[in-house]
C-alpha cells in the first residue's frame, strides 16, 4: 500500500458562500480522509493525509461534484510538512493577506429547501429558508471572509435547532451563514389599508387577494423592492405604468412555473435552461399568447422570469393568476429602492400596500436580463445572480479602477488578473443614481480590498463618471468609448492579436470631437485605427434627437432633398407641431445646434421615425426596438448604399421613400433595412480583411442587442470564413464598457508603455 503523505490543497475561485467547505467535509468523510478545510479571505485551504492515489481520487471528485454555483478557478496541491491528523474538521476562517477570494452572487432557492418548506416543522412556509447551496449572498455581505458576522444576518441569533444544524457536518445547512427558521430568522410585515399585519399566513392571504383583486403591491425582494400586480389585468398594469412614470418601456413578469411560461411564450430548450438556472434572470422570449397590453406595449416579446425566493413560491400557491408584473421598485430612472422607510415614502403613495421584512439589503441589485442569440446567452443587464463573479483576464489589472460609461453604467475594479464588475447602476443622469454609483464604488473598494493606483475613464469630458475620476486624485487614463467596447470583447476572450472591431451604438465621444457610433476599427488593447464609419449627420437639437427620433429622420431627408423635404407628405409629420418642424428645418439650414454624429443608433431612429413607427420615443432605444419588433423575418431583400471610409445611405433612403409611396408594408421595409446594415458590415469588414489580412472580427455596442442584426451578421461573417467574437460575460451595451477600459489600462500600464 502506498504511504500516507501530508498535502496542502489551495483552491481559488467562487468557493465561498456556495457550500464549498461542507462539500469538502462530506467528500473527505466519504473518502475516509483525515485533515481540515478552512476559508481565508483569498482562497479555500485543505490539509490532508492521503496516499497519492487517494489524493488523485479526491481531487477528481472535487472537480466533478462541486456545488452548482461554485466556480473553481485554480486547484493546486503540494506536499507539506508531515503531520498526522485525526478525523476531518472545518476550522475557523481567517485573514491571511490583503488578497481576496470571490464573493458568491445571490442564488435562487434550491429544490431541497422548497421540500423543507413543506416538511420541516420549524420551516413550514418559512419565506427565508436557505442552505449552503442557495439563498442571499452578495446582497447581504458587508465584508470578507464570508461569515454570518460579516452579513446583515448578524443581528439574528440562531435558535438551538438552527445552531445544531449549522454545526452538524452531516446537515445541508452546515456552516450556511444565513441559516434561519420561523423561530429565529427575519419576518415579513405588510402595511395596507391602514393596518399592519405581522402574521405570515394572513400576509399571504391578503397579498394574494389584493393582487388577484387588481391592487398594486410593493414587495421587498432579494436586492431591493419590486412593484407587483396581476399581469393579466390591463387596468392594474396601466395604473402601475402611470404611477411609475414609465410610459412605454416593457415590464418584466414572473410566471408561476415553466408550464405557465410555455402557455404565454415560446421558450426553446436553451432558454428554458437559462430560466431555470440558479441565476434566475429575466429572459427575453418570443410572445405566444398576449398578457395585458400594457405589460409589453405592443412588443412581440415577453421579459419572463421564474420564482427565485421562497416567498415567490408561497405567493403563487395562493394566487389565482399564473403571472404577475414584477418590476423594479423605483420611480422613473432612479435606482431600485432598498430602505423600508424610503419605500414607505416613495412607493407608498403609488401602491396599495407595502410588504417589507426586517433584514437589511446591503448591496442593491436589479434582476438581470438575458436573451438568447446565435444559440448563446447575451447579457443585457448584469446584476443579481451574476455579480460579483469576476472575469478572468490574461493581464495584470491589479489596483486599476474603471469608471464605466454614462448610460447603463457598471464600474469595474481590478484584483490581480480578475476584473470584478459592479452590479447594474443605471444612467448617471440624476442625483440619486450618481449617489448609488459613489456608494457602490466605496463598498466594492472596501469589500475587495482595492486601493486604486490608476483610474481609467471615458474620453467624454462631461460624463459624471469622468468627473468622478477627476475627484479620485490618482493617475488617470482616458479611453475612447468604442475602443473600450471592442476591448471588452478582447479581454473576456483573451485575444492578444489585432482584430477588426465593429462597434455600433448610439453615442460615444470621438477623438475628432464628434459623436461616434458606427465604427469599423483595426485594434488591439494597445490602440485602434478607425477604418470606416457611417457618414456624419447633424443632430438638430443635440441630445433631443434621442427623445424625438423624427429629428434624425428630418436630418437625413434634408441632406438629400434640402428645402423640398416638406413636400414629401410623410405621415411622420402628421402628429407633430408644424412650427417645431419648421424650427428644426431652420436649424439644419443654418447649422445651429447641430452636432455631428455617425451613430448607428441614430440611423435606426431615423428609419423608425420615417416609417411612423416611433417618431417620439418614450424610453431609451425605443425607436430601434420597435423597428426590430415589426420586421418580417422571412424577407431577404435589401437596399443600396455607398461604401468607403464614410458610408452613405442616401440610395437607401430614396428607395425606402419609393417603397413607402408604393404602399410596401413597413414590416418588409424594416427587414430590408436590417438586411442592408448586415450587408454594410459584411462588405466593409471584407475590404478591411483584404487590406490587412485580419480574419478575426469583434462585435460590440448596444446596437447588437438587436437579436436579428446580431444573428444575421454573425451568420454572414462565418459563411465568409471570419472568426466572430462578441460579449458573453458582460453586456454588449455600455454596461460592458468598464471591462474594456480596465483591460486597455492594464495593457498601457505594462512596463515601458505608460509614459
Amino acid at each position: 500500500m502506498e504511504p500516507l503523505s501530508t498535502y496542502l490543497i489551495t483552491i481559488t475561485g467562487l468557493v465561498q458562500g456556495v457550500g464549498f467547505r461542507p462539500f469538502i467535509y462530506r467528500l473527505a468523510k466519504r473518502h475516509a480522509l483525515n485533515g481540515w478545510v478552512q476559508n481565508t479571505n483569498e482562497n479555500v485551504l485543505i490539509g490532508l493525509n492521503a496516499t497519492p492515489m487517494q489524493l488523485r481520487s479526491f481531487i477528481e471528485a472535487i472537480r466533478e461534484e462541486a456545488p452548482p454555483a461554485a466556480g473553481i478557478r485554480s486547484l493546486v496541491w503540494k506536499k507539506a510538512e508531515d503531520k498526522k491528523y485525526s478525523g476531518f474538521r472545518i476550522i475557523e476562517s481567517r485573514d491571511v493577506s490583503d488578497r481576496i477570494t470571490e464573493v458568491s452572487p445571490d442564488i435562487a432557492v434550491c429544490g431541497d429547501c422548497l421540500r423543507d418548506m413543506e416538511e420541516q416543522p420549524h420551516r413550514i412556509d418559512y419565506p427565508f429558508l436557505n442552505c449552503t447551496n442557495c439563498g442571499p449572498r452578495f446582497t447581504i455581505i458587508r465584508d470578507l471572509p464570508y461569515d454570518r458576522s460579516q452579513t446583515t444576518m448578524s443581528g439574528f441569533r440562531m435558535c438551538p435547532l438552527c445552531e445544531t444544524e449549522y454545526n452538524d457536518p452531516g446537515d445541508r445547512r452546515f456552516h450556511a451563514q444565513p441559516v434561519a427558521c420561523n423561530s429565529c430568522g427575519p419576518h415579513y410585515e405588510l402595511t395596507a389599508g391602514g393596518r399592519i399585519i405581522r402574521e405570515f399566513p394572513e400576509i399571504l392571504v391578503q397579498v394574494s387577494a389584493m393582487i388577484d383583486g387588481g391592487k398594486i403591491i410593493a414587495v421587498k425582494g432579494m436586492g431591493g423592492f419590486h412593484i407587483a400586480c396581476d399581469a393579466l389585468n390591463e387596468k392594474s398594469v396601466a395604473r402601475l405604468r402611470a404611477s411609475k412614470r414609465r410610459e412605454h418601456k416593457p415590464f418584466a413578469v414572473m410566471f408561476r412555473d415553466l408550464e405557465a411560461v410555455r402557455e404565454y411564450a415560446c421558450p426553446g430548450k436553451d432558454e428554458e435552461k437559462i430560466l431555470t438556472s440558479w441565476r434566475r434572470p429575466i429572459v427575453i422570449l418570443r410572445e405566444k399568447k398576449a398578457l395585458a397590453w400594457s405589460v409589453s406595449t405592443g412588443f412581440r416579446t415577453i421579459g419572463a422570469m421564474l420564482p427565485y425566493m421562497p416567498f415567490h413560491y408561497l405567493l403563487f400557491k395562493k394566487l389565482e393568476t399564473p403571472v404577475i408584473v414584477l418590476t423594479s421598485g423605483n420611480l422613473a430612472e432612479e435606482p431600485i429602492i432598498i430602505g423600508d422607510k424610503e419605500a414607505m415614502g416613495i412607493l407608498g403613495p403609488v401602491t396599495d400596500g407595502i410588504l417589507t421584512y426586517n433584514r437589511e439589503v446591503y448591496n442593491r441589485t436589479d434582476d438581470s436580463v438575458v436573451m438568447l442569440a446565435d444559440a448563446r446567452p447575451v447579457i443585457i443587464r448584469r446584476s443579481r445572480g451574476f455579480v460579483p463573479t469576476p472575469v478572468s483576464l490574461s493581464l495584470d489589472v491589479n489596483g486599476i479602477f474603471a469608471c464605466g460609461a454614462e448610460l447603463v453604467n457598471c464600474f469595474c475594479v481590478g484584483r490581480g488578473n480578475l476584473a470584478i464588475m459592479s452590479q447594474h447602476i443605471g444612467d448617471l443622469k440624476n442625483f440619486e443614481t450618481y449617489a448609488f454609483y459613489r456608494e457602490s464604488i466605496s463598498r466594492f473598494l472596501k469589500l475587495f480590498r482595492v486601493n486604486p493606483s490608476l483610474v481609467v475613464h471615458d474620453l467624454h469630458p462631461d460624463y459624471l463618471s469622468t468627473r468622478y475620476a477627476q475627484t479620485m486624485d490618482r493617475p488617470a487614463i482616458a479611453v475612447q468609448h468604442h475602443h473600450a467596447h471592442i476591448a471588452s470583447v478582447l479581454a473576456e476572450h483573451r485575444l492578444e492579436e489585432k482584430v477588426i472591431g465593429v462597434s455600433f451604438d448610439g453615442t460615444g465621444y470621438g477623438t475628432d470631437g464628434h459623436i461616434w457610433g458606427s465604427e469599423f476599427m483595426v485594434c488591439d488593447l494597445s490602440g485602434f485605427e478607425r477604418k470606416s464609419h457611417f457618414r456624419y449627420m447633424p443632430m438638430p437639437g443635440g441630445d433631443l434627437v434621442t427623445a424625438e427620433p423624427w429629428r434624425m429622420a428630418l436630418s437625413y431627408l434634408y441632406h438629400i432633398y434640402h428645402a423640398g423635404v416638406m413636400s414629401l407628405d410623410l405621415k411622420m409629420f402628421t402628429g407633430l407641431d408644424k412650427k417645431k418642424v419648421k424650427l428644426v428645418q431652420d436649424m439644419l439650414e443654418r447649422n445651429i445646434n447641430c452636432p455631428l454624429t455617425s451613430g448607428s443608433g441614430r440611423l435606426f431612429d431615423a428609419v423608425s421615425a420615417l416609417l411612423n413607427i416611433c417618431p417620439i420615443s418614450g424610453f431609451h432605444a425605443e425607436a430601434p426596438m420597435r423597428l426590430e419588433n415589426i420586421l418580417d423575418t422571412g424577407e431577404k431583400g435589401h437596399y443600396e448604399f455607398l461604401g468607403g471610409a464614410s458610408i452613405d445611405f442616401e440610395p437607401m433612403f430614396r428607395q425606402i421613400l419609393d417603397e413607402m409611396r408604393a404602399g410596401t408594408d413597413p414590416s418588409v421595409i424594416a427587414a430590408r433595412f436590417h438586411n442592408t446594415i448586415v450587408r454594410v458590415i459584411l462588405s466593409t469588414v471584407e475590404v478591411i480583411r483584404n487590406e490587412t489580412g485580419i480574419h478575426l472580427v469583434a462585435l460590440s455596442g448596444g446596437t447588437f442587442q438587436n437579436r436579428y442584426l446580431l444573428e444575421k451578421t454573425t451568420e454572414g461573417l462565418r459563411v465568409a470564413d471570419f472568426s466572430v467574437f462578441t460579449n458573453t460575460a458582460v453586456p454588449v451595451n455600455d454596461g460592458g464598457i468598464a471591462l474594456g477600459q480596465l483591460a486597455v489600462a492594464g495593457r498601457i500600464r505594462e512596463p515601458g508603455l505608460l509614459g
